[in-house]
């Protein structure tokens, strides 16, 4: 096991020295041992550096909040084993590392694999709450989770004690860096970068995977220049561990194609299946449930339509407030918002934004989990439980634990009155169960 501070990851090297290097990234929740079945062909012929992420495995628990510092740690420890240049393949959260890396340093790669892997994964709010279920409960509820998001319901109940080495990895991840890694994936969105991947590279999607589905393999696809796709039947998201043969198989002849003739007496390529097809382009529906040329319905109520609604948004404060709108809202929230603004409530919404959001939660004099504690103090003071029902939701989000709402509301009740405190706690003990319960 290798020595690690803040600035690189805790790894392991398999195969021999003077061999070219494969870097092989692990998904969130795993360690490097998700590789195993792997290591033992691919290190006959590569230098195999495994590593794991932030917490995970026993690693140091530095927490890092975006991929790009994830990438940057990782190019740090190849920098340390004296790898200049490397092949890499990584699985979901190990994939987008391995995607930043062939967007930010083009020339370190030879070649790239990416394995249950998007150009986003899921939604922002999808990784901001699942952050806000590991903050109140912990990582049980998420490992006991894992097996259907990870394996077919076959491969679970053929192998009980892959499930439960899975379920125990999870669990023993630091809750902390669990959390960093998910505001991490909240940010991460390459969709407009994939035709800078410069590099040959292979995306492999599990047929079965609910998690990354094959249409997410199938954009990357799209957008990288030099990509094919690779689907591998009866598999779900941690494919390398539920279908181990095949992937070993397409890694090594993907990886074995890439490099200069003469170089690796390496087994033959292995023929990738031809890309799936696209799904037919269906028109989505209006809000209102109207065919896209569907008559307005009034020229009074088509002036205040959203769809007549324009605005110029630029300048620096408005900017600012949208991004730290999503940020602590939610994008649901401030989607939800965007879909309902009319010529009517525009300007105040933009104004919302800008002095809000763009200017007063945008200063630095206090972080926002004060920030979280005054406003909901003054909304109980106020009796805006509407308002006070997405401010307990960005509470949460902005790391305040149940028990810190409690305290505040306590606190608010003798300063501001019992039937508002009891008015408060109502709205706040729903939204916190709504928020804090579990989901796929």
């Amino acid at each position: 096991m290798s020595e690690t501070n803040a600035d690189t990851l805790q790894y392991r090297v398999d195969g021999p020295e003077q061999a070219p290097v494969l870097i092989l990234g692990p998904a969130l929740g795993t360690t490097w041992h998700m590789w195993d079945r792997q290591v033992p062909e691919l290190s006959r012929h590569w230098r195999v550096l495994r590593y794991d992420l932030p917490g995970h495995g026993g690693a140091p628990a530095h927490p890092a909040t975006a991929v790009p510092e994830l990438a940057a740690r990782l190019l740090a420890t190849a920098d340390a084993v004296g790898a200049d240049r490397f092949a890499y393949a990584g699985c979901s959260l190990g994939g987008a590392v391995g995607a930043r890396i062939a967007l930010d340093a083009p020339g370190r790669l030879t070649s790239l694999a990416l394995i249950s892997s998007a150009p986003r994964y899921a939604t922002p709010d999808t990784w901001r709450q699942r952050g806000v279920v590991v903050r109140t409960n912990g990582l049980d509820p998420i490992a006991r989770s894992t097996p259907e998001r990870w394996f077919t319901p076959a491969f679970a109940a053929a192998q009980p004690a892959i499930v439960d080495w899975a379920v125990q990895m999870v669990r023993t991840t630091d809750p902390g860096c669990y959390i960093a890694a998910c505001e991490a994936l909240v940010a991460f969105d390459i969709r407009e970068e994939l035709g800078r991947i410069g590099v040959p590279t292979l995306v492999v999607a599990g047929a079965e995977d609910r998690v990354t589905p094959p249409a997410d393999a199938r954009a990357l696809v799209a957008g990288i220049p030099d990509a094919r796709l690779a689907l591998v039947p009866d598999a779900c998201h941690m494919a390398p561990v539920e279908r181990p043969g095949e992937v070993t198989e397409l890694l090594a002849g993907h990886f074995s194609a890439a490099l200069p003739a003469g170089r690796l007496d390496a087994p033959a390529a292995v023929p990738v299946p031809a890309q799936v097809p696209a799904r037919p382009h269906t028109a989505p529906a209006t809000a209102a449930g109207r065919a896209p040329d569907a008559p307005p319905r009034g020229a009074a109520v088509a002036a205040l339509t959203a769809g007549e609604h324009r605005r110029d948004h630029s300048g620096a404060a408005y900017d600012t407030g949208l991004r730290i709108r999503r940020d602590v809202l939610g994008d649901a929230h401030v989607d939800r918002v965007t879909e309902e603004t009319d010529a009517f409530t525009g300007d105040f919404q933009d104004l919302l934004t800008r002095y809000a959001w763009g200017e007063v939660w945008a200063r630095t004099g206090i972080d926002r989990r004060t920030r979280s504690v005054v406003t909901l103090t003054a909304l109980t003071a106020g009796g805006h439980l509407e308002e006070l029902a997405s401010h307990t939701r960005a509470a949460l989000r902005n790391g305040l634990t149940p028990e810190e709402i409690k305290e505040v509301l306590l606190h608010t009740a003798v300063y501001c009155g019992m039937p508002a405190a009891n008015a408060a706690f109502a709205v706040a003990r729903r939204v916190i169960r709504e928020e804090t319960a579990p989901r796929d």
